[in-house]
């Protein structure tokens, strides 16, 4: 029978390589429509919630700050998106999704999301579920270590 620090450690490397695996796929596919995954994850996020300030881009796609500005630099150069200022307060810039960006995400994104729900089928919802509610107990959990 396996002790509670071994199971722990089981669950860790599983979760560990689960993780790469999923990882490492999505990004290959999202590299096929000729983005790296940070180029695809401020798109998705301006193509569903709309214009962001460039300052809080990198918190909502957990990406440092600094990289934030050739990310978008690379995104302008593919005129993918497109840089706003703020009429109320000239310190704010936003990203802006373009005509071109909206018809591009409009055309990758449904087989992004196909290929989501592909590899995700092994479960069934209610495991989807399960899993979900028991990933964010881990999550919580390990944030209230770091407090």
């Amino acid at each position: 029978m396996m002790k509670n620090e071994d199971k722990s450690l089981k669950l860790f490397v599983v979760l560990s390589k689960a993780y790469r695996e999923i990882h490492d796929y999505v990004n290959k596919h999202i590299q096929s429509y000729g983005l790296n995954p940070t180029e695809f994850a401020v798109l998705e996020l301006l193509y569903h919630k709309g214009d962001q300030p460039l300052q809080k881009i990198g918190e909502k796609i957990l990406l440092a700050s600094g990289s934030i500005t050739y990310v978008v630099d690379k995104l302008e150069e593919k005129e993918l998106l497109k840089r706003k200022a703020c009429a109320k307060d000239r310190r704010v810039t936003y990203a802006s999704i373009t005509e071109k960006g909206t018809q591009f995400m409009d055309e990758i994104f449904p087989k992004h999301q196909k290929l989501i729900e592909q590899m995700m089928s092994v479960l069934t919802d209610e495991e989807k579920e399960t899993v979900v509610q028991l990933l964010k107990n881990v999550g919580l959990s390990v944030k209230k270590l770091d407090q």
